[in-house]
């Protein structure tokens, strides 16, 4: 064995291999060689020795990994070491997935609880519109108006509405459904796949709950109506009333699936018998407010309606002009004409003979409900409302 291999044999054995590994700090790899000085003697041939020079030992000290949350050295930040164009990760990390509800959690439930609250609120807001045609009585003439003041109040309010129906579609686009091949006795399992859910949403309810967050009656009340203010109000109000009505629908049928669903995941749809009663009483008491309020509207319509047969039958002593019996006209120079001598709001007043029959809408020009401000006909409406809801279910249950 030569000089250099002993050199090396030496080395080798002296060196020491130590691995420290803790929760709290890096991975280490440490050469690490006594600092002291060795002496190599050789011995020759013919007996004598020669005494080398000592080997100097150096202590070296390489990082190779952090562990997760730990660092390499005082100087070393926390952040995952790269190595090129890749990162190297804990063993225990997960890459971030999409946040997918599960239709039986607490969060889900009470955002149903949040949903169904301001459903009904909308179900109460959408009959306002109908209030929004009124009567104007001035002296010996009449005329029809609308109030826009009124209209965007209400639309204010709906506007809050339809931003929680945009987030309800938004939230089922992120809910997981029950597999039904999964389904047996129990709970099936739940499909989280995003595009599953959105295909399966896009084929059942979503083009209902679409239609019931559109903001048609901000469109009408905003652009529509103020544009056509010189034309004939009548024609503005039924536009308005059947968008309306055509939105009410699928607005009532979503609080039966979304109380069910409260229902099934709960058993009740309150907490408490109180909060029950109420429920019912609120339910009890929006259909006599959408009563009342169609009761209203019907009744502004038949009011008009008696208006424009007179007015087809009055030829002198001015002919009849159909828009005079719009508010806009008032100002007009032939409409003032007209009405120093037109016997139209006579002949329509229930007061006096007519021949028109107003039925069930006759109390509302009697008591002048038409053309009171808003407050008094609301809560006309809704005690007319109330009243005639209890009639019917009383000869309901007396029939039955």
């Amino acid at each position: 064995m030569n000089e250099n291999q002993i050199f090396d044999y030496m080395i080798k054995r002296r060196g020491e291999l130590l691995l420290h590994h803790t929760s709290d700090a890096p991975i280490f790899l440490t050469s690490r060689m006594e600092s002291k000085m060795k002496e190599l003697v050789r011995f020759n041939n013919n007996g004598s020795t020669d005494i080398k020079k000592p080997v100097p030992v150096y202590k070296t000290t390489v990082p190779l990994l952090k562990t997760e949350g730990g660092h390499s050295d005082s100087n070393s930040n926390s952040r995952i070491p790269k190595f090129g164009k890749f990162k190297v990760f804990p063993e225990d990390h997960e890459p971030r997935k999409e946040r997918i509800l599960d239709p039986g959690s607490e969060t889900f439930l009470q955002w149903n609880r949040i949903f169904l609250f301001w459903c009904l609120v909308a179900l109460f807001v959408d009959p306002l519109f109908f209030y929004m045609p009124s009567v104007i009585n001035k002296d010996t003439t009449s005329c029809m108006d609308t109030d826009l003041n009124l209209g965007i109040i209400v639309t204010c309010f709906r506007t809050l509405a339809d931003a929680f129906y945009a987030l309800h579609i938004i939230i089922k686009f992120r809910t997981a459904y029950e597999s039904p091949n999964s389904r047996v006795f129990r709970r099936g399992e739940l499909v989280t796949d995003p595009h599953m859910i959105a295909s399966r949403y896009l084929k059942s309810d979503f083009f209902i709950d679409l239609l019931a967050a559109l903001p048609l009656p901000q469109i009408m009340i905003w652009f529509i109506i103020p544009a056509t203010r010189s034309s004939h109000g009548d024609y503005t109000n039924n536009a308005l009333v059947l968008i309306v009505l055509v939105q009410y629908v699928p607005r009532l049928y979503l609080i039966f699936p979304l109380s069910s669903q409260i229902i099934k995941n709960t058993g009740v749809v309150t907490k408490t018998a109180w909060a029950g009663a109420a429920y019912n009483l609120l339910l009890y008491m929006l259909a006599s407010h959408v009563l009342g309020a169609s009761w209203y509207l019907l009744s502004v319509e038949r009011h008009v309606i008696c208006w424009k047969s007179e007015c087809k039958k009055e030829t002198s002593p001015l002919q009849c002009n159909p828009h005079y019996l719009d508010c806009g006209t008032l100002g007009d120079g032939g409409r003032r004409k007209w009405e120093n001598g037109t016997v139209v709001f006579t002949k329509c007043h229930p007061d006096n003979d007519i021949s028109f029959d107003y039925g069930i809408f006759e109390i509302a020009l009697t008591k002048q409900v038409l053309s009171s401000s808003f407050l008094q006909k609301y809560f006309y409406c809704l005690w007319w409302g109330l009243q005639n809801l209890r009639y019917a279910l009383c000869n309901m249950l007396y029939y039955k």
